[in-house]
């Protein structure tokens, strides 16, 4: 695995970190990016003191100008993207109803980053997987965008996690005759930054799916949704 690359978006901290840090230790070439410059170069230093020669690039991924830099510059420092972990993503519902969610302070800005980023990212890097005959896409989800599991609370993240499992499904199916394996994942409840100090899981254990995905056999499963390498209910 030593000539592929890897980008993973949102990855100065928490689960984005730490998929980082795995993946190069399975000897990928890995771009962390991060929309604030300085704290991307933090976490960049954080694992070069670790023996681990992770590179870093800005990425807004609100932003399309910045979606579409980044693809050139992979495209023509690497000419190659073998691994797309979509996991940017914030949440700022709080305790607000869904009858009184702001589209414009809330449910768009939700959808910006953890929905249209990633599809846009996506859109411009399976041309260059289809030109390298091989693709891993991750797309992080969570169980909060499951039907099975749908409650009250929580809209706009809710709705952009289903919207990005919707995506999975297309996109598999759409690249079924190809050598490029969409999935998503569910981290589960995390301690991170989102999750909270008193969630049950460490990063670590929320990483290790992605990594499992991104790193598939060519006989992979394929638009499926994943929680610790096993099927979670759609």
């Amino acid at each position: 695995m030593e000539r592929r690359v890897a980008l993973v978006t949102g990855a100065n901290r928490g689960i984005g970190l730490e998929a980082c840090r795995q993946l190069a230790r399975l000897g990928l070439r890995v771009i962390l990016t991060a929309r604030r410059e300085e704290k991307g170069k933090e976490a960049v230093a954080s694992l070069t003191a670790e023996g681990l020669p992770v590179a870093f690039h800005p990425l807004d991924v609100d932003s399309a100008p910045d979606r579409v830099r980044i693809a050139e510059f992979i495209t023509r420092e690497y000419g190659r993207l073998d691994v797309l972990i979509n996991n940017a993503g914030i949440s700022v519902d709080g305790n607000t109803p869904a009858l009184e969610v702001s589209l414009d302070e809330i449910v768009r800005p939700t959808l910006e980053t953890n929905f249209y980023g990633a599809l846009h990212l996506t859109q411009l890097f399976v041309p260059l997987m289809r030109q390298n005959h091989y693709g891993r896409i991750v797309n992080v989800s969570s169980g909060l965008g499951s039907f099975s599991k749908m409650t009250a609370g929580r809209l706009a993240y809710r709705l952009s996690k289903v919207a990005m499992n919707a995506m999975t499904r297309v996109f598999a199916d759409e690249l079924q005759d190809t050598n490029i394996l969409v999935n998503a994942m569910t981290p589960g409840w995390v301690r991170t930054h989102m999750g909270g100090m008193n969630a049950d899981r460490s990063v670590e254990e929320g990483a290790d799916t992605i990594t499992w995905l991104a790193t598939l056999p060519d006989d992979g499963p394929r638009g499926r949704f994943f929680k610790d390498r096993q099927d979670f209910p759609w």
